[in-house]
């Protein structure tokens, strides 16, 4: 492209739609498939499974690889991981509904300021491994900026008002 061609103004809002388009597209990619075998001879998605079945997929492979992020982080503090970890009583009652209140709230500012000013450590463990790690686990697509949907930190805390983000 010439410099000309990228100086005009249209060139610029070109070049940013069609970014955005693509980022918003990829962000609504297919659910992978994670979970036992269905009835058509493929693996089950995350939706398409039953509550037995997302309970044995969460404790075969979601609890050790949480168990995993945790203990390597912070060992002595999370040297047993189970399902309180991310549900609390729920795990005693039944209801894995996500969000939870037993997590902390989070600030519902972007970029998540707050967190990362008082816990950087955290938050960026949390931003760069926790989250996409438990989307892969899952089957499901990643928090998109743009679309404002998919697995993010809100899948798991409540904003300062409550759910955010559909969740």
């Amino acid at each position: 492209m010439s410099r000309k061609f990228l100086a005009h103004p249209s060139a610029l809002i070109l070049i940013a739609v069609t970014i955005m388009t693509a980022v918003a597209f990829w962000g609504c990619s297919a659910t992978k498939r994670v979970g036992p075998i269905g009835p058509d001879g493929k693996p089950l998605t995350w939706s398409e499974m039953n509550i037995e079945q997302r309970k044995l997929h969460m404790k075969k492979v979601v609890l050790p690889l949480a168990t995993t992020i945790f203990q390597q982080w912070r060992p002595e503090r999370y040297a047993k991981v189970d399902c309180t970890l991310c549900h609390g009583v729920g795990d005693y009652t039944g209801d894995y509904h996500m969000p939870t209140d037993h997590l902390p709230r989070l600030s519902g500012e972007l970029f998540l300021g707050p967190e990362r000013a008082k816990y950087p450590d955290t938050t960026e463990l949390k931003l760069n491994r926790l989250v996409p790690e438990m989307a892969d686990a899952l089957g499901v697509k990643r928090f998109n900026l743009i679309t404002r949907r998919g697995f993010g930190c809100y899948s798991c805390h409540l904003g300062p008002k409550g759910p955010m983000f559909g969740h």
